[in-house]
């Protein structure tokens, strides 16, 4: 059975969509079946993965509002082992239209819950805000990834989006958890690079990634292609930082299974 994984920060431009397409494109390189599900209106993982909009059947809209089973909507990519739910601009009026709903924070959760089964992982990428959208994501997900940008205001928001996975797990889904915090256009030459850094590892202790994505050029021309940058430049800094990142959290979730099947 897949593990859910949302790629979540409230605060835009902090590389959520790169990372989504990025990573779930190099966890499929590692021979893994994955899932990207868009769930940012803006689309811009679904344009990433080469998916043009007006060719769609159906998007994550029909199956939150409109009960379309997600198997229907499902795109197959041209990159191995990696399959999308795509988004769309309908999607910007759903959490107005998701208020009137029963059940309305579980919708996704129970939507992928045909389909989890399928996949070794799906990602969801979020869009930039805690709303209906991404309370959903939380729910139905096993873990979340922070993509942090080294900035000065790297720091702002995060306690709040902390206050909101603990009220996720009491209310909606005790097992959620924070899978990692992700450094993105990292620069080490930079003292202030090297601050927030320190000061990220004091808030989460052992839940920063070993792996960081740099600052590349690479990885901001692949989205204009439709490519993520493993198949754009698979040998630029920015495919290395990623296939690095999915090695470790396969790593990482394999010596958890052990320690299951240990006990």
């Amino acid at each position: 059975m897949g593990r859910i994984i949302s790629i979540v920060n409230q605060k835009g431009g902090v590389g959520k969509t790169t990372t989504s397409v990025n990573l779930t494109a190099a966890v499929g390189l590692e021979k893994k079946k994955t899932l990207l599900v868009d769930l940012d209106p803006q689309g811009n993982s679904t344009s990433g993965m080469g998916i043009l909009k007006k060719q769609v059947k159906g998007s994550i809209y029909d199956v939150l509002i409109d009960n379309q089973p997600v198997d229907s909507i499902i795109v197959k990519t041209d990159f191995k082992n990696v399959d999308v739910v795509p988004s769309g601009i309908e999607l910007a009026g759903a959490e107005i239209e998701m208020v009137e709903l029963k059940e309305r924070t579980f919708l996704l959760k129970y939507a992928l819950s045909s389909i989890k089964e399928k996949y070794d992982y799906i990602f969801i990428d979020c869009p930039p805000s805690l709303g209906i959208l991404t309370l959903n994501a939380l729910t139905a997900s096993d873990s979340i990834l922070i993509p942090i940008q080294c900035e000065y205001y790297a720091l702002e928001g995060l306690s709040q989006l902390v206050s909101t996975v603990r009220q996720v797990k009491k209310l909606y889904n005790p097992l959620l958890d924070i899978e990692g915090v992700l450094f993105t256009m990292y620069d080490s030459r930079l003292k202030l690079t090297m601050q927030v850094v320190g000061e990220v590892k004091k808030y989460f202790e052992k839940k920063v990634y070993k792996s960081v994505i740099p600052k590349n050029v690479r990885l901001s021309e692949a989205p204009s292609y439709g490519e993520p940058v493993a198949y754009y430049d698979k040998h630029s800094k920015g495919a290395k930082a990623y296939k690095d990142l999915a090695k470790e959290i396969l790593k990482k979730h394999k010596k958890q299974k052990g320690m299951v099947g240990v006990g």
